[in-house]
């Protein structure tokens, strides 16, 4: 049942054009590659109904029916060009689209329900409260019955699921908040609001709320203001006399059918809600669902049109719990909202009464500041495009008396956190660099070893602390208290005198300490500081490592602060000394923090995820402790990088939660999905990252694709929108995608056995690709602030080129594996494949044995997903890319082996997957070294965004989310290389 009651609009949301993925093949062997990529296939759109994008779609579940009429998925970046993009013509009941609905807005006086969003993916919800206003997303995604409804700021989802759609391309849209005539285009001459479902309609009785003659408590106040103003501030409101009735006879347009047209006799200045005055620029509750709080939004415009009715247009608040945070957002202070670029057209007893909203500057000093006595307030704007918050611009900003600015500051200095071998680092810096921005990565921490050693080898001006986190962070603290207690006035300049005077000092105090016995060890100096428990005593505290008098430095020892109370002269040079080269970074010291935080309690592997709170599992704790880092070191940028299952897993709760302490520390936010081969490599590799901004710099934008990419996946249905790529009619350069011939061709030939880590390549560069990774460790040495001291060891010898030795058995397995495209289990002698895909062992012919007494087919092969897949033992072929490099190469279940030899890719064909230069050595045992390489973040990925972090701290970026690269970006050393102007944005 329905109430015969009168159809407010939901907030019109419009979709943005909808980024795509370019999908191309190569040949179907080495000497046809050439020749196909100048062929130049048929473009296949991600989230067309082909065959070819299933795999795209499996993991996203069953699509709510508007998302599977228009395929249910964003279009991401593409790798050739689209033919154009095809759009839905069913309504969300199934029923044809245009006829059916013309007859309803015409029945209804040119006014229907737009659809409500559910929060819960696969989801939705259309309903209206039961008191009449609009029903907001609703996590069951139940509909309820149809009142009055309206536009509220809710109609716009995370997950894409809006009213935002595919018909925002068509519209009069308003960009930024301004006016068209702000935007250089000709003024709208009719009201749209869009929509991508449609509900039945209800029966509506002819008088309209909106209208003045039925509801005398709402109207407005004085006379209209002159038509020749008003067409000047509302031109978009105001159609031709002599065209009116064609406008209204467009209802039934088969072309826009979901149009809906008001035509605006005349604009007032004031309106009267209950006897309270109301003027335009006002702040106003309008109603919201039942037993929920009222929606917050400014007043525009008054309006009334030819029928009579009486209209209002209005910008919309967000809470916290309306953003991406959701559940995360409601520990935030209730008072504070996030202004919008989100308006629409209300009727106007929709509104319920003013409301104070006051603008707050944004708070860099990160300290209590005053709230204006109101009931709201507001510092920062939310975008639904790639969850943006950011600060509003053309505001005062309180600047603290010291800031910095980047034409004062020469060099940032960049924290490593989870850093493994450095990928996100190294790549921040070279893309700084190229922007011309000096990025230096001064401290680094990793709990493995073995990546310390490598990222130590490659980076000596980096202090790399083996530890965890955890260890480092608790070691910060203490460290502040020592500087803040051997260092006199902390965080002002230092000068040689005060330091020797507080040296002096403290020799003076030293003296008051009793002669060292006989007995005990003289220390001769501190050379070194961490928190924990080193030595595995069981006791964690704070340790110094004590280089005793007369002993080798082999013979150094961890001892605790409390086991060196006589030796404050010790430790107090060790301070002093440590505070002037920076070995630990004080708050006010980092200007960037990067990391990786891993959350292994979301892994697919675990058969023990809590769903329910997956912040009380330890596993995933190690969010929590760089936040907390963040918040304690307060960088200007922040770049968290994690797989795209943080995005799946619990409604994306470890992510909302990352959102949520950003914005609770007044930090600008912005979430990005990106794909490695879109940038210039041979996997697709797609990745969640989340940039962190203080608030008084610029955010940095996601840049976009330089690379067409060969699809091996897909993003989360509800994050489509945070795909990075271009959209469908957007202009565009692309280059050819990768593939494995372009990045291994020019590699010598090595055996399963190969131990050797050093040889000599044995012929030259084959492809630009080649050129460009093959490039000594001088040539990139400027784009990592290095100098040529730096530079060690021969440049023309290749490193790391030796594989994980196969197991006896598999190698002889290996070895009948066809070195042809496609080869895999399938072509060893003795099994058969069915007509549904699944194989079977050949019933005619005994089954082979190898000299071990094995199988040479093995059970685990025939029976890995059941029967059906063709990963084990598969080769790789020369026109392929991977879907992403792991950590371990299994041929068990991977198709890991190469083309044209009898083994698995090695360790440095594998860090070429992940663009890390040839002169890039890496530590520790084969395993661990091909584990290095597959946690890492591919380094041409965080090349491009430390160049847009670059753009940003120069303040030449703009407030689109996303910027273009230069031409030849990828292949380019210096900024003087780059073929175009150092930047432009999108």
């Amino acid at each position: 049942m329905v109430d015969e009651t009168p159809l407010r609009r939901s907030p019109r949301a419009f979709k943005p054009l909808r980024p795509c993925l370019h999908s191309g093949r190569r040949g179907s062997d080495r000497n046809a590659a050439s020749t196909v990529r100048a062929a130049n296939p048929s473009p296949r759109i991600l989230g067309s109904s082909k065959s070819g994008v299933d795999s795209f779609r499996s993991n996203v579940g069953s699509l709510d029916p508007v998302e599977a009429a228009s395929d249910g998925l964003r279009r991401s970046p593409r790798l050739f060009s689209s033919p154009g993009r095809s759009s839905g013509s069913t309504a969300s009941n199934g029923s044809p689209k245009g006829p059916f609905l013309a007859r309803w807005v015409v029945d209804n006086g040119g006014m229907r329900r737009s659809p409500r969003t559910s929060e819960t993916e696969g989801t939705r919800s259309n309903g209206v409260a039961g008191n009449g206003a609009c029903k907001a997303p609703a996590a069951n995604g139940v509909m309820v019955g149809i009142g009055v409804s309206r536009h509220s700021p809710l109609s716009v989802g995370e997950d894409g699921k809006s009213s935002k759609t595919k018909d925002a391309l068509k519209s009069k849209r308003l960009e930024n908040g301004k006016s068209p005539e702000q935007n250089g285009s000709p003024p709208t001459k009719k009201l749209k609001v869009w929509s991508d479902n449609v509900l039945v309609p209800p029966k509506m009785t002819r008088a309209s709320s909106a209208s003045k003659n039925v509801n005398e408590i709402c109207f407005f106040v004085g006379a209209p203001v002159p038509e020749e103003e008003a067409r000047r501030r509302w031109p978009h409101h105001y159609v031709e006399k002599g065209k009116r009735s064609k406008c209204q006879s467009r209802n039934g347009n088969t072309e826009d059918e979901d149009e809906i047209i008001l035509d605006v006799k005349c604009h007032y200045l004031q309106a009267s809600i209950c006897g309270c005055i109301l003027d335009i620029g006002d702040c106003t509750y309008v109603k919201g669902e039942k037993r929920k709080p009222n929606y917050v939004g400014r007043i525009l415009e008054f309006f009334e049109t030819i029928r009579g009715e009486y209209y209002f247009t209005v910008q919309w608040f967000f809470r916290a719990e309306d953003t991406i945070m959701k559940a995360q957002g409601a520990s935030h202070d209730k008072k504070r909202l996030f202004y919008s670029d989100l308006k629409n057209d209300n009727p106007l007893d929709c509104i319920v009464s003013k409301v104070g909203v006051s603008q707050v500057p944004p708070c860099v000093d990160f300290k209590s500041r005053p709230i204006p006595s109101c009931y709201f307030y507001y510092d920062m704007k939310y975008s639904v495009d790639y969850s943006t918050f950011y600060t509003m611009e053309n505001e005062p900003i309180m600047m603290p008396k010291n800031s910095s600015c980047a034409s004062e500051k020469t060099e940032l200095a960049l924290l490593d956190l989870y850093s493994g071998c450095g990928g996100m680092s190294t790549g921040l810096c070279m893309g700084a660099h190229v922007a011309g921005v000096n990025l230096v990565t001064r401290w680094a921490v990793d709990v493995s070893e073995a990546s310390c050693e490598g990222l130590k080898l490659n980076h000596p001006e980096t202090q790399v602390r083996n530890e965890t986190v955890n260890d480092f962070f608790d070691l910060l603290k203490e460290w502040e208290k020592l500087c803040k207690r051997y260092v006199v006035n902390i965080g002002k300049k230092k000068d040689s005198t005060s330091w020797k005077s507080n040296v002096k000092d403290s020799r003076k105090e030293a003296q008051t300490y009793s002669a060292i016995p006989a007995a005990e060890y003289e220390v001769l100096r501190i050379v070194d500081i961490c928190y924990g428990d080193p030595t595995n005593v069981g006791k964690r505290g704070l340790k110094f490592k004590v280089r005793w008098k007369g002993y080798r430095p082999s013979d150094d020892t961890w001892e605790p602060i409390e086991g060196l109370s006589n030796c404050e002269e010790r430790i107090q040079d060790f301070v002093i000394e440590g505070f002037k080269s920076k070995i630990l970074p004080l708050p006010g010291d980092v200007d960037v923090v990067c990391g990786g935080p891993p959350c292994q309690g979301i892994s697919g592997y675990n058969r023990f995820r809590n769903f329910d709170a997956p912040l009380n599992d330890e596993r995933n704790r190690q969010i929590v402790v760089f936040m907390d880092i963040v918040q304690y070191l307060k960088p200007k940028y922040v770049l968290m990088e994690n797989v795209v299952d943080i995005l799946k897993f619990a409604k994306a709760t470890l992510a909302r939660y990352a959102f949520s302490r950003l914005v609770c520390m007044n930090y600008q936010a912005r979430l990005g999905i990106m794909a490695a081969g879109c940038y210039g490599l041979p996997q697709f590799r797609l990745r969640a990252f989340l940039w962190g901004c203080h608030p008084c710099e610029k955010l940095p934008q996601f840049p976009l694709p330089t690379h067409e990419v060969i699809l091996k996946g897909g993003a989360p249905l509800e994050f489509e929108r945070n795909l990075v790529g271009y959209c469908e009619d957007q202009a565009r350069v692309l280059e050819k995608a990768l593939v494995l011939e372009d990045v291994l061709s020019d590699l010598p030939a090595v055996t399963n056995k190969e131990v050797h880590d050093e040889m000599p390549y044995g012929k030259g560069p084959q492809t630009e690709f080649q050129r460009y990774i093959r490039s000594p460790k001088l040539a990139f040495a400027e784009t990592l602030g290095l100098t040529a001291n730096c530079i060690k060891g021969s440049q023309s010898m290749l490193y790391d080129h030796c594989p994980l030795p196969l197991s006896e058995d598999d190698y002889l397995r290996v070895c009948q594996i066809p070195r042809r495209k496609g080869a895999n289990f399938r072509d060893l002698p003795g099994i058969i494949v069915g007509c549904d895909n699944t194989v079977q062992f050949d019933p005619t012919m005994e089954r082979i044995l190898l000299p071990s007494g094995k199988p040479l087919v093995p059970d685990y092969a025939m029976n890995y997903w059941e029967g059906k897949s063709l990963r084990p033992f598969a080769r790789l072929w020369w026109d392929e890319t991977v879907p992403t490099v792991l950590t371990i190469p299994d041929a068990h279940c991977q198709a890991i082996l190469h083309p044209e030899q009898d083994r698995v890719l090695t360790v440095r064909e594998c860090a070429r997957l992940q663009g890390f230069p040839d002169y890039y050595r890496f530590c520790g045992t084969v395993r661990e070294r091909y584990r290095q390489i597959g946690n890492a973040v591919a380094v041409p990925v965080s090349r491009a965004l430390g160049y847009a972090m670059a753009l940003a701290w120069l303040k030449k970026s703009d407030d689109e989310p996303l910027v273009t690269l230069p031409p030849n970006f990828s292949l380019s050393h210096k900024l003087q290389n780059l073929s175009s102007p150092p930047f432009k944005t999108t």
